[in-house]
């Protein structure tokens, strides 16, 4: 299992077991601080009492040692690793205080000899996978659990039974939101949570001992409403540099992604300001126009003085990324900005060990366009009554059905379904859509709830943009941008670190006026001023440009072949998944060049590639 995962360490491996306890840990190892024997895991806290392999960072674990030392609750030292301030933490103060106290990111398996319980552990923002689930049956049944799903999936008991109804969820969004996996029987951690399970025992227990939406929640409070927009951007300033300065913490070469951006500007430009060398920056550039972001970079690059590397890519070193991604990603994951991703972590890579991120700006700071393009659609069909919405969306469902198979049909059920939209979450879901009706595209499948649909926390307290940001907090970012930072870069082993998802920029940005993120329908005002405090105007005022590959036109030429193969009617009536017919209509269209359906086409590819990947 540890050896399936090797890339997420290279650098070592342990193995703990305690046969008459019936538990195992395995660890493998990227040294980024205490590069020593003394950091070597799993490791075992100075009481004797736990057990813990730790996966991730605690940026403030130097603070927490002076905590600990002026306590008097802190051990004889072995090493300076954050691993043993964490276990020294939990000796003294107990688990869920000291996860209160550390800031970082994080996957822990937490073994406690006393009590003989198993403790599974994730940060609070989702930065760290953690697969876990039962597999077998009766006295053969096993708890297993890892950071990615190939660790799992070479113990013996693994059963790989694939899950329908998380193939009708990753038709929908692109990727498997939490606490679903594509396999039976196999979760995902949330974000947040504690998962517990005692020894001869196969009742598991799961509690939040931070939240998301408790933070959204807290939204209200009065501070928010008297927070300066002067006051809001030193104060945002001040936590960045913060949060940077201490994931710039390590023992081993760093730098960070520059894509010219609002977000990594913003981060590279911290990082800079507080570095007594050039800091090393990255770029990846692409020769197909409307792709190509490397020139901003280059620019941001020269003005703040970075070490800058830059690498264009040609379409062939893109497309030679594809057959990798089902190993990589180890479940069906069709956000096809994952190519781009791994690029520019292989080049970072040749230089350091940690890179820095410009994550989480467009969900904390409102910068997504797709925000100020719902509220507009929401704004015109809230005027209309509800029974006319439903009745008239009926109507346009039976047109649809009658109309031409080259596109308008399609169109006439997107509007359908838009108008018989009875929320702004209703409305979102459906605009964030790849297939609308996954449902009944996947044999058998059946959308289980999520947060954007059973499992929705209460947001009328939220205005109509706010509602789409807590949607896409809790969801598509750990479900999907973090996933692919997270894969990508550990695959060619390499530690990413997210500044703006650390806790308090979390709160803070929560806490504050909507009027000082989006202000004359642009977002990210405030992050824009403290950016502006470091780079020129004219670098800033630029489009939003996103992170991607021109994949609809591969898909007519050089990947046409390996599409078609993939896409075989025959073969897609043998495996049994799909409904062929709608997949095959979309690919002739496509290929046609009447339709553009790569988002569509891709997820399906994704998904036929893993399949085929996990039968090899």
């Amino acid at each position: 299992m540890i050896s399936a995962i090797f890339h997420r360490g290279p650098d070592g491996c342990g193995l703990w077991v305690d046969e008459k306890a019936g538990i195992g840990l395995a660890h493998r190892r990227l040294s980024i601080v205490d590069l020593s024997p003394m950091g070597h895991q799993p490791m075992v806290s100075a009481s004797n009492r736990y057990v813990m392999s730790f996966n991730g960072e605690i940026y403030n674990h130097l603070d927490l040692r002076r905590q600990l030392e002026i306590s008097g609750g802190a051990p004889t030292w072995r090493g300076h690793s954050d691993s043993e301030t964490l276990l020294a933490g939990i000796d003294a103060w107990g688990v869920e205080t000291t996860l209160a106290r550390c800031v970082g990111m994080y996957a822990i398996a937490l073994w406690d000899k006393l009590d003989k319980k198993l403790m599974l552990i994730r940060d609070r923002m989702g930065e760290k996978p953690l697969y876990y689930g039962w597999q077998g049956k009766g006295e053969d049944a096993v708890f297993l659990f890892g950071s990615e799903l190939k660790a799992l999936r070479a113990h013996p008991m693994f059963e790989a039974a694939i899950s329908r109804q998380a193939l009708a969820l990753y038709l929908r969004h692109g990727y498997i939101p939490a606490p679903y996996s594509i396999y039976q029987g196999i979760n995902k951690l949330l974000p947040g949570s504690i998962l517990t399970i005692s020894a001869g025992s196969s009742d598991v227990s799961i509690r939040p001992y931070w939240s998301s939406m408790q933070v959204i929640d807290g939204k209200t409070n009065e501070r928010k409403r008297v927070i300066a927009p002067r006051e809001a951007v030193e104060e945002l300033d001040k936590l960045l540099k913060s949060a940077v300065l201490q994931q710039m913490v390590a023992d081993v070469p760093l730098g960070a992604f520059l894509s010219g951006g609002i977000d990594s500007s913003t981060i590279v430009a911290l990082m800079q300001i507080q570095s007594s060398r050039p800091v090393k920056t990255f770029t990846i550039g692409f020769h197909e126009k409307g792709y190509d972001e490397a020139m901003h970079a280059r620019a941001v690059a020269q003005h703040l003085g970075t070490d800058h590397t830059e690498l264009y890519v040609a379409p062939e070193d893109a497309m030679a990324v594809i057959p990798k991604l089902p190993d990589i990603f180890d479940e069906p994951f069709s956000d096809s900005s994952q190519i781009p991703t791994y690029l520019v972590s292989s080049l970072a890579r040749q230089s350091v060990t940690v890179s820095l991120s410009g994550d989480a700006g467009d969900e904390l700071f409102c910068g997504y366009a797709r925000y100020a393009a719902v509220a507009k659609r929401w704004r015109q069909l809230s005027r209309l009554p509800m029974w006319l919405r439903r009745m008239s969306g009926k109507s346009i469902a039976m047109l649809s059905s009658q109309s031409s198979r080259y596109g308008s049909g399609h169109r006439l059920y997107r509007a359908g379904q838009v108008l018989d939209s009875s929320t702004v979450e209703d409305l979102y879901r459906e605009f964030v859509s790849h297939w609308s009706d996954p449902a009944d595209l996947v044999i058998g499948g059946q959308e289980p709830p999520t947060f954007l649909t059973g499992l929705r926390s209460d947001l009328s307290g939220l205005d109509i943009v706010e509602r789409m940001m807590a949607l896409d907090l809790i969801t598509y970012l750990p479900d999907d941008i973090l996933v692919k930072v997270d894969r990508s870069a550990m695959a060619v082993s390499l530690e990413t670190r997210v500044p703006m998802l650390d806790h308090r920029v979390v709160e803070f940005a929560w806490g504050l006026p909507q009027v000082l993120k989006q202000s004359g329908g642009v977002g990210k005002w405030v992050l824009k001023e403290v950016l502006s405090q470091y780079v020129p105007q004219r670098l800033i005022d630029r489009p939003k440009m996103g992170f991607g590959v021109p994949i609809d036109d591969w898909l007519r030429g050089p990947l046409r072949d390996w599409a078609d193969s993939l896409l075989d009617e025959g073969r897609l009536r043998r495996e049994g998944f799909f409904q062929v017919e709608p997949i095959r209509r979309k690919w002739v269209d496509h290929t046609s060049g009447r339709r553009n359906w790569a988002h569509h086409i891709w997820s399906i590819l994704m998904f036929q590639a893993w399949l085929t990947n996990i039968k090899a």
